[in-house]
């Protein structure tokens, strides 16, 4: 037993040397960053939200391998709630086409058509731009490039402001709950044809759904999990709102106060290229990228007031604590 004892003081102390603890910090994210690539290289980089989840909270860990029990508290009551609620949202979202009705052709259809004074954008970018995928050019790879940046941009972005900014972490995660949500009731209620569904179905002008063929050309990625219509997450009228829209835009929102001003330019530029894509893809109307911005606009004030509103109820309770 002294022994044993002995042993763990010795390890403790050899810990606590500055320079182990350094190696430590130094280490860990390497191996972490080492595990990744090899990862990215023989299977790609993980896009599916049970993959990014699980590479981002070992990161998390990586960078926090001197507070191995402040990681795990942050993990049970700040990340698994996150993961539970989208993992919730992904599931319900899958069975939310023809709970209550049949999907909606043309509503937003006939929005489009007035933006494009008679033709959808879609088909006037398609018929200006696109080329098959055997002619690729830089703007279709862009395109495709902004699109899988949804993927990846709000839950970098949340573990980012989880190590830097934990305060701003919990609204930005609560604004993100709150726009599953409000999405997945329109979906419930409002199932919406995308472009390249309805022009399949002879509703719209000749259009090509381009995220998967030009996937084809990056090697790195495989997107066949997300386009599959039999797994119990995919939802192929969960068109309206565009969700890819409204986080990239929470994305910039939420960026925009501790940006300087060199970056901003690039928060107001990427809103705007991720609706180009969505539209010029065939992924969603105008109309859905224009409701999904509304989404997230309500949802940020809804978050930021809620917070106000409970702020002044702490504060009320403090100071009606009598002083010991």
């Amino acid at each position: 037993m002294e022994a044993g004892s002995l042993t763990r003081r010795l390890w403790a102390a050899r810990l606590a040397d500055p320079r182990v603890q350094r190696g430590i910090r130094i280490g860990a994210p390497v191996l972490y960053f080492a595990l990744l690539l090899t990862f990215v290289i023989k299977d790609g980089i993980p896009v599916s939200r049970d993959r990014l989840l699980l590479w981002l909270v070992l990161g998390l860990l990586a960078f926090s391998v001197t507070n191995v029990r402040g990681w795990a508290r942050s993990v049970v009551l700040e990340w698994l709630p996150l993961a539970v609620i989208l993992w919730v949202y992904d599931i319900s979202r899958g069975q939310a086409d023809g709970l209550l009705f049949s999907a909606h052709v043309q509503p937003q259809l006939d929005i489009d058509r007035a933006f494009g004074l008679g033709t959808a954008p879609t088909v006037l970018l398609q018929r200006h731009l696109w080329h098959g995928s055997l002619d690729l050019h830089w703007w279709d790879y862009a395109a495709w490039a902004t699109y899988v940046s949804y993927f990846l941009a709000t839950y970098v972005l949340a573990a980012a402001l989880w190590f830097f900014a934990r305060d701003r972490f919990r609204r930005y995660v609560a604004t993100v709950c709150l726009l599953a949500l409000m999405g997945f009731l329109t979906y419930a209620l409002f199932p919406a044809v995308p472009p390249w569904m309805a022009s399949s179905s002879g509703h719209l002008e000749y259009t090509v759904r381009s995220i998967g063929l030009i996937s084809r050309h990056v090697p790195i990625f495989d997107f066949a999990s997300l386009f599959e219509r039999g797994t119990a997450y995919s939802n192929q009228v969960a068109a309206v709102p565009s969700l890819h829209a409204a986080y990239t835009l929470l994305v910039s929102i939420t960026l925009w106060p501790i940006a300087n001003r060199w970056v901003r330019p690039l928060l107001v530029l990427y809103p705007i290229a991720m609706a180009f894509a969505l539209v010029y893809t065939a992924e969603h109307y105008l109309a859905d990228v224009l409701l999904g911005w509304i989404y997230t606009a309500a949802a940020v004030w809804a978050v930021a007031h809620i917070a106000a509103f409970l702020s002044r109820k702490r504060n009320e309770a403090g100071r009606r604590q009598p002083a010991s």
